[in-house]
């Protein structure tokens, strides 16, 4: 690997946190670790980690604050850590940016699975900057995506988006006019099986017109709800 990957462990469980950085120090990951939300918060803001866990249940700010305010700054991938039966949390946390969520009690390998997933899919650019014939770029009326940098440009503009919110936006867009259900971009997008509330996809077209929307309508406008369906990306004809 490149360049060393820092990882954010938030939890105010000196067990878990424990665990956690054991299994990740493992993959010669360097670990830095937060007890409470507004220590989080400072590290975030201070130091572009490449991924943060972050506890759910958290003294002073919880996770949900914590991590609307890093998205307001930062696209950092973020993992919540949920216990069972905040099934509700959990639908909040997609909907102020978490990229994916563990419930605990979980096995920490997977953890380190998802952890690498997630890893893999933000960091495509850093194993993609090789010399090539062809970019892998698609152009659209008032959207460009540059899959090789994972840069999207609306009307010129760069727009900053989260993984998750990455994949979902590019999956659609290679498939112009094909409808796809929610389960369907449950499976495709988050790559394993996701025993979620389908409101997550929901949750995510969402912010990503919401992203889109600040930059340009005409390319917020490309991302069509199909009702009773799902969701198309439609390009228009100009």
């Amino acid at each position: 690997m490149d360049k060393d990957i820092k990882i954010l462990v938030v939890d105010d469980e000196e067990r878990i946190r424990r665990l956690l950085k054991m299994y990740l120090e493992r993959e010669n990951y360097i670990i830095d670790e937060a007890v409470e939300g507004e220590e989080a918060l400072e590290m975030a803001m201070e130091t572009d980690y490449d991924l943060i866990l972050l506890d759910l249940m958290l003294p002073g700010k919880d996770g949900l604050e914590v991590c609307r305010e890093i998205r307001e700054k930062k696209a950092t991938p973020i993992i919540m850590l949920t216990a069972k039966g905040e099934e509700a949390n959990r639908v909040q946390g997609f909907e102020v940016g978490t990229d994916d969520y563990i419930v605990k009690p979980f096995s920490p390998r997977e953890v380190v699975l998802r952890v690498k997933a997630l890893l893999r899919r933000a960091s495509t650019t850093s194993f993609l900057q090789t010399e090539t014939t062809a970019k892998n770029v698609l152009v659209f009326p008032h959207l460009m995506i540059d899959h090789d940098a994972h840069r999207v440009l609306a009307d010129g503009q760069e727009v900053s988006l989260t993984p998750k919110e990455y994949d979902l936006l590019y999956y659609l867009s290679k498939a112009p006019d094909k409808v796809f259900d929610r389960e369907q971009l449950l499976k495709e997008v988050w790559h394993y099986e996701f025993f979620g509330d389908l409101r997550t996809v929901d949750t995510h077209v969402k912010r990503l017109r919401e992203k889109l929307n600040k930059v340009s309508e005409d390319a917020a406008k490309m991302i069509v709800t199909v009702w009773g369906v799902g969701y198309k990306f439609e390009v228009g004809n100009e």
